[in-house]
């Protein structure tokens, strides 16, 4: 490997799959410090034994020598480290002695990768002299007792997987060293990762959550489950569709990783997000004995999202969920925020929860097999995240849409640009109580023309609900004096220029009035109290939550859009 060559931690990370690192090593070598900052590095837990220990017992390890001896700590020791190794992936340092026992060097063999950080021995005296609590230096002489110690225990660190030399100096470069000896060891690359693949972080304290992004990523998805639920059960939820294309990919990925794995299928389409459909999945995960600590995966778009979300929030009261978008539509929205529900009779998503992934691996290649029309549908949502703040975001995909489409980098860019744009408000506005409103720009409208067309794909899809209804609320607002009429035609435009519909009369076969949207529109979750919640625009990247919008201005708006809609329309879908 090329010294000079950065190393990916992420790689490392992720090629680790459920094993843990454990640094091995004597007192003094600086194992806390060093796993602390490889921890931080890749993005793993870090664990003291020692410090586990000593919470445990309510004593320093000083007095657990003290009062019961050696023997009584060891044995201790052996059994708490054999308990952290099956919490998962992490950065365990241990104890001066752990190693020598032989039962822990199996436990660790089989589930872990072990380091020997080994410090000169001028350096390790240095760094013991500070403390004068080291059970084991109890002695009349303590730099020879340590001397003698490190002879016995050297042969048995040796038998590490790794040695990495921990001279004295910033600990920063002993990390270094390590990666590199561990990207060796695990045959990682020690090239970067393409510019294509993207992490976004959803900080949400104990409940944040990644998002990964580029192509691939479902090849790689046993190994990142394993790093947050190692040994679990996974239950895939898909619709038959999607699972001709990546159920066995998703399979063969989780069962190499050591995950046992199981799968429901349901019908593709939007009436797929039904009662029916709910208790069937819940039932079904139910017989496959799902419990809390296992996994329920979501592969495919946002209604095996929402559905598979919705019944995780609901089985025993809430088991872990990872979503696994293969949609434009669901990797930029619907898979991010823990949003999850089914549809009812009255309206879109009205029954439902907030309940967060714990990951989500958004696989850019899945996208390249969706139809031009689903990739269109998608869109409209990543088009959304710049008329709600963000301008600058919107004159980028005015200019390199035709890039998005075709697969170029700036694809990768505009999906991470989504992400993250609904990261920082799902930060912070999670469950919808104020500034989250302004992801549903478009929405209002976009649900009710769903709701009048039961949710007919054929005539319909989300997406496109969603482009008429980013284009209606432009044209409302600019009918209500709030935009200039500049701003909403050129939304307009480019919503047409990708193909997407931008009128109420070009959803197929509508025939509903006014009063009907309307009346629709009164059953939208928003709706407080009787009143109308809109989400409305001063200008491109200047939307704003509108409450307690007249029913007259919106039958207004939408009796002249009607009108002015059958003079002009270029026809139905």
């Amino acid at each position: 490997m090329n010294q000079g060559q950065p190393v990916d931690a992420r790689r490392i990370a992720s090629a680790l799959g459920a094993r843990s690192i454990v640094l091995v090593g004597m007192m003094g070598a600086g194992k806390t410090s060093v796993g602390k900052r490889l921890a931080a590095k890749l993005g793993l837990p870090f664990v003291d034994a020692d410090a586990e220990i000593e919470a445990g017992a309510q004593l320093t390890i000083p007095e657990i020598f003290e009062r019961f001896g050696e023997a009584y700590f060891r044995d201790g020791e052996r059994k708490v480290i054999a308990r952290l190794l099956n919490g998962g992936p992490q950065v365990l340092a241990t104890g001066g002695g752990a190693f020598m026992n032989a039962t822990t060097r199996g436990n660790i063999a089989a589930q872990g990768v072990s380091i020997w950080l080994k410090p000169d021995v001028e350096v390790l005296l240095s760094r013991v002299r500070k403390k004068s609590n080291r059970p084991l230096l109890q002695t009349a002489d303590p730099e020879l007792t340590l001397r003698r110690i490190l002879e016995e225990r050297s042969p048995t660190y040796a038998l590490a997987d790794i040695t990495v030399e921990s001279r004295d100096g910033p600990h920063e470069s002993v990390v270094e060293v390590t990666l590199r000896r561990l990207a060796e060891l695990l045959r990682v690359s020690s090239e970067l990762p393409p510019a294509e693949r993207r992490r976004v972080e959803v900080p949400l304290g104990a409940r944040a959550y990644s998002i990964l992004i580029g192509p691939g990523v479902i090849d790689e998805a046993g190994a990142e489950i394993s790093r947050i639920a190692r040994g679990a059960k996974c239950a895939i939820v898909t619709d038959s569709n999607v699972a001709r294309l990546y159920l066995e990919r998703l399979t063969k990925s989780l069962v190499e990783a050591g995950l046992s794995a199981v799968s429901i299928v349901c019908p593709p389409g939007e009436a797929t997000k039904s009662y029916d459909h709910f208790a069937r999945v819940s039932d079904a995960l139910i017989e496959a004995r799902i419990e809390r600590r296992d996994i329920v995966v979501a592969l495919g778009g946002g209604v095996v999202g929402d559905l598979t979300g919705f019944c995780a929030a609901s089985l025993r009261r809430g088991v872990r969920f990872v979503q696994v978008p293969t949609t434009l539509l669901a990797q930029v929205d619907s898979s991010v925020g823990g949003k999850t529900g089914i549809n009812s009779p009255h309206g879109k998503n009205l029954v439902g929860a907030f309940h967060q992934p714990s990951l989500v691996l958004a696989d850019s290649g899945s996208l390249d097999t969706l139809s031009r029309r689903e990739f269109q549908a998608g869109y409209a949502e990543v088009v959304k995240y710049g008329l709600i703040d963000d301008r600058k975001f919107f004159e980028f995909l005015e200019a390199r849409w035709r890039e998005i489409f075709s697969g170029g980098p700036a694809r990768a860019e505009a999906i991470a640009a989504s992400c993250a744009a609904k990261a920082r408000v799902v930060a912070a506005d999670e469950t919808e109580q104020g500034d989250r409103a302004l992801l549903n720009l478009g929405h209002t409208f976009g649900h009710a023309f769903e709701s009048l067309t039961h949710y007919d794909s054929a005539r319909l899809v989300h997406g496109e609900a969603v482009a008429i209804g980013l284009a209606c609320a432009f044209r409302f607002s600019r009918q209500l004096g709030l935009c200039s009429g500049q701003d909403a035609a050129r939304v307009e435009a480019h919503l047409k220029s990708v193909g997407l519909p931008t009128r109420i009369q070009d959803v197929s076969d509508l025939k509903a009035g006014a009063r009907d949207i309307l009346a629709v529109m009164r059953q939208d979750k928003k709706v407080e109290r009787g009143r109308l919640t809109f989400i409305l625009a001063k200008g491109i990247g200047e939307s704003f939550i509108a409450r307690d919008v007249k029913d007259a201005s919106v039958l207004e708006f939408l009796t002249r859009d009607l009108e002015s809609a059958a003079t002009d329309a270029e026809g139905p879908l």
